[in-house]
């Protein structure tokens, strides 16, 4: 496995979430449109609209007032439900990427010892020793 495999596979992973929660949006965002423009609550297509994003407004319900006039209603809860989603949606990305992303090449010092070693010391060259010098200590 190459070093950008795992990179790779984030991106993929994070790219699913995004999609699964955009498709979410839009769901709540046509709900919103359909209730908007007073459609026809009979209509299948309206039904099953509905019916699938009922799950995910529910909890929303009841907390603020729902306008209406006419026949046409502007659902707080659920543009508020989006926002709330919208905010799940980043704070999952992110937080697989805290989880899963790894630094390829990671060091980490917990401790530095100084240690002072002695020099070695280059050997000498023989020296050149004279005759005369030779003489001197053989007669002292």
């Amino acid at each position: 496995m190459s070093p950008s495999e795992p990179k790779v596979s984030l991106v993929k992973l994070t790219q699913l979430v995004w999609l699964l929660f955009g498709l979410l949006e839009a769901l709540i965002g046509l709900r919103v449109f359909l209730k908007a423009i007073a459609a026809n609550p009979n209509s299948p297509f309206a039904v099953m609209v509905y019916q699938l994003s009922y799950v995910f407004v529910w909890p929303f319900t009841g907390l603020t007032r729902t306008p209406a006039a006419e026949g046409m209603v502007l659902e707080v809860p659920s543009i508020i439900a989006m926002f709330v989603y919208a905010v799940l949606a980043y704070a999952v990305v992110k937080f697989i990427w805290i989880i899963f992303d790894r630094p390829r090449d990671t060091t980490v010092v917990h401790e530095t010892t100084i240690v002072r070693e002695p020099v070695p010391v280059p050997p000498q060259p023989p020296t050149r020793v004279s005759s005369v010098e030779i003489n001197r200590t053989k007669q002292a």
